[in-house]
Parts: C-alpha cells; sequence; structure tokens
C-alpha cells in the first residue's frame, strides 16, 4: 500500500465533524478503491491549526468552513500550491467561480464540488462526467430541503410560514437565521452552479432572478390541492434561442410531474437533453452526513485520477422575460360584473385562463384562477392593472405553475 492520503480539513462543524468520522470509518475501503488511504492531517477551525502548517503536509485541502471570507483566500492559496481541492461551498463557487477554476486550471489540480448543490445527488458528477458530451437543453429541481420541508408541511397541515419556519428549526431542517433558504438566495447559489457546468458560460449569481417562500399563505395551498397542484420551490436553468435563462421561485406542479411527490428535506434534480430525454435524481439534500458523503465521493475521484474538465465558454445572454403559467389569488367585492371585469383585464393582454375556483360571499369572496402558459411582462402588467380594480380587497397574489407533465 503506498502513502496515506493526507487530507487538511478546513472547519470542524457540523459537516467538518461528520467527514472527520466517516474518513476514520470508510478509510479501508477508500484505500481499497482508490489504492490509498485518506488521513485527516490537521484541522483548521478558531480555537486550532495553522493554515501553513496545513497547507504543507496536506495532499488534499477539504474546506468546510462556508462563507467567502477567509474560504476564497485559503482556497485560492492551496490550489496555487498544487493541492487538490473539495470543497461543499456553494456561495463560494457560485461568487468566484471564474477565479478557482482558473487557479485550479493553472496549477494542473482538481477542484471539486459535488456537495454544493443537492447534498448526496450526484447531480453535479453525471452532469460534468457522465454527460460530459451531452448538449444539456435544462436543469431544473429542487435544491434547498429546507424550503421544501417548510411546503411540504404547509400544505398537509394547514399551518402558516412562521409557524412551520420554527418546527423546521427545532428538528434541524433550518438554521438560526435561514434567511439565505427561505428567501430563495441559496437555492440561486446552487442554480448558477449547475448552470455554469450544464452550458459551459460564466453564470455568477447575480445572473439568477430569484424568489423566496416567505410570502406564501396556507390557502393558496388548500386552493391548489383542489386544483390538483403542489407547490415547491423550484431552480431552473435553461437554454433558450438567445441564451439562459437561471431562476428560482415557488411554483405549484400538477400530479404528473415527476417532481410533485418529492416531499420533506429531500432534494430532486432533472436534467434534459434530446439524446437521453430526462433523468431525474433524488435524496437527502441537507444534513452533515449526507453532505459529508459527498465530500468523501469527491476525495475518492481524485484519488482514482478521474480528472473533470472544466473549460471556460463563451458567455451567453441572460434572458430575463419567459413564458409561464400562473396561479392567481384574487380577494374580489362580492358584486355582478367582477369575473367579467377580470377577465377583460386578462384578455386585453393576451392571458388565456385554463381553470377558476370561485369561493366565498361578501368578504370572503375570492377568485382563483389558473393561467395558460404566456410571457411573464404580459402578465405582471394584467397584475398590475388589477391591483388598481376598484372591487378588489387585496393586493393581488401569483405563483408560477409549471404546465408539463410525464406521464
Amino acid at each position: 500500500m503506498s502513502e496515506p492520503a493526507r487530507i487538511g480539513l478546513l472547519g470542524r462543524g457540523t459537516v467538518g465533524s461528520a467527514f472527520a468520522d466517516l474518513v476514520a470509518e470508510r478509510a479501508d475501503a477508500v484505500a481499497e478503491i482508490a489504492g490509498r488511504r485518506p488521513e485527516v492531517g490537521g484541522i483548521l477551525r478558531r480555537s486550532e491549526g495553522d493554515f501553513d502548517e496545513i497547507l504543507a503536509g496536506a495532499d488534499i485541502v477539504v474546506e468546510l468552513m462556508g462563507g467567502t471570507d477567509p474560504a476564497r483566500d485559503y482556497v485560492l492559496r492551496a490550489l496555487q500550491a498544487g493541492k487538490h481541492v473539495v470543497t461543499a461551498n456553494k456561495q463560494l463557487v457560485a461568487q468566484h467561480g471564474d477565479e478557482l477554476f482558473d487557479a485550479a486550471r493553472e496549477a494542473g489540480v482538481q477542484l471539486r464540488f459535488e456537495a454544493a448543490v443537492a447534498g448526496a445527488v450526484p447531480v453535479i458528477r453525471v452532469i460534468q462526467e457522465s454527460l460530459g458530451a451531452t448538449e444539456i437543453a435544462k436543469v431544473f429541481g429542487i435544491v434547498n430541503g429546507t424550503t421544501n420541508f417548510i411546503l411540504t408541511e404547509m400544505a398537509k397541515t394547514g399551518a402558516s410560514f412562521p409557524a412551520v419556519l420554527a418546527r423546521a428549526q427545532e428538528l434541524g431542517y433550518a438554521e438560526a437565521d435561514p434567511t439565505d433558504d427561505v428567501s430563495g438566495a441559496d437555492a440561486a447559489a446552487k442554480m448558477a452552479i449547475l448552470a455554469r457546468l450544464a452550458f459551459g458560460t460564466p453564470v455568477g449569481l447575480e445572473d439568477v432572478a430569484y424568489e423566496g417562500i416567505t410570502d406564501i399563505q396556507p390557502d393558496d395551498l388548500a386552493y391548489a390541492k383542489e386544483l390538483g397542484l403542489s407547490l415547491k420551490l423550484l431552480g431552473v436553468a435553461e437554454r433558450r434561442e438567445r441564451g439562459v435563462s437561471v431562476r428560482v421561485f415557488p411554483c405549484f406542479l400538477y400530479g404528473g410531474h415527476p417532481l410533485a411527490p418529492i416531499e420533506g428535506p429531500f432534494n430532486a434534480v432533472m436534467v434534459e437533453a434530446p439524446a437521453i430525454t430526462e433523468i431525474t435524481m433524488s435524496g437527502p439534500g441537507a444534513g452533515g452526513l449526507a453532505t459529508a458523503t459527498a465530500v468523501l465521493g469527491d476525495v475518492v475521484s481524485i484519488l482514482s485520477g478521474e480528472a473533470p474538465v472544466h473549460v471556460p465558454g463563451e458567455r451567453l445572454d441572460v434572458i430575463r422575460d419567459v413564458a409561464s403559467s400562473f396561479y392567481l389569488h384574487l380577494e374580489v367585492a362580492d358584486r355582478p360584473g367582477v369575473l367579467a371585469a377580470v377577465a377583460d383585464v386578462l384578455g386585453q393582454n393576451g392571458i388565456s385562463v385554463r381553470s377558476v375556483v370561485q369561493r366565498g360571499t361578501g368578504h370572503e369572496a375570492r377568485l382563483v384562477m389558473v393561467m395558460h402558459e404566456t410571457p411573464e411582462s404580459a402578465f405582471y402588467a394584467a397584475l398590475s392593472e388589477l391591483a388598481k380594480l376598484d372591487f378588489m380587497r387585496a393586493t393581488p397574489r401569483a405563483i408560477r405553475v409549471i404546465e408539463e407533465e410525464f406521464v
């Protein structure tokens, strides 16, 4: 057996501790697969370790600190020193990917980040390696387990967003500060990474339009159930005729969609391409052990000599105005002519209605509608007009709907 592969571990929080334990537990199995036995040779945290000493003694640097400062500096220095790097840091890769990839190429070393997206779901490896020669048309899915748990519980229990968020924090599915998760920022960073890999074009966090789930109301989920819909926070990266569109938004799915049954803190990602139709991957997307497992998988790939190729591509235009279907929730005065007036505004903006549900009377009167696909700019223009009508009792609420089903 050759000399052990020494790992310099940066950060020993929940994921770092799980990784260190996993390396100790699986070291012999890794040695059988890859020919070298991994060992954690040094650990850097607030109260322990010196980065320069750890770097000098490491074959591979594993960064599990989170954040971009000082993680960016440490990762760059490790790459420039000729060390392979594994990271689970989605913000680092999304915000500084170009710089890191350039440094890895110049030094002839690997930068791997499977755990940065979708936890234990091997979507990055599939896109980079299994589908490396395939022209991918679309990558989309549920890439944040916290929001998926919250939306699942809201639909099942009828509880409010704040109540379910508190429950998610009690169970450890949500951080003490859940802002990045519930605002969509966490998913946006992951989709920037997936878009870059799938389409070979530089995509930064600033190129991703994102929305969160903080405004979702329990009655939206109740009406959706009646219409045969389930709610997910979806990330979508797709080729368009003139460029690429990368977005994160809450949306309703019909029951025939493969992502509709994905519930709780699970992730699922679909890849579409003309040559393969579609592939769906799902599994645990969060938690120390799931993330640590993906990190160790990257270490095994490095030790096995599997080298992914990061080829910088031409920058494609980012398309903002795309076509979508929408769910529309209107609280209206209970009087004749309301539905006709709403239909007139929608029709004048070229918007076709797929279904309508009318509920309540008096101060409880509501119209719930699902639109066929239309340019988003046209729909939001109609929404602005509707909000000004004198029979509206509250600001209209709109949520996207994916009409596509796989049956």
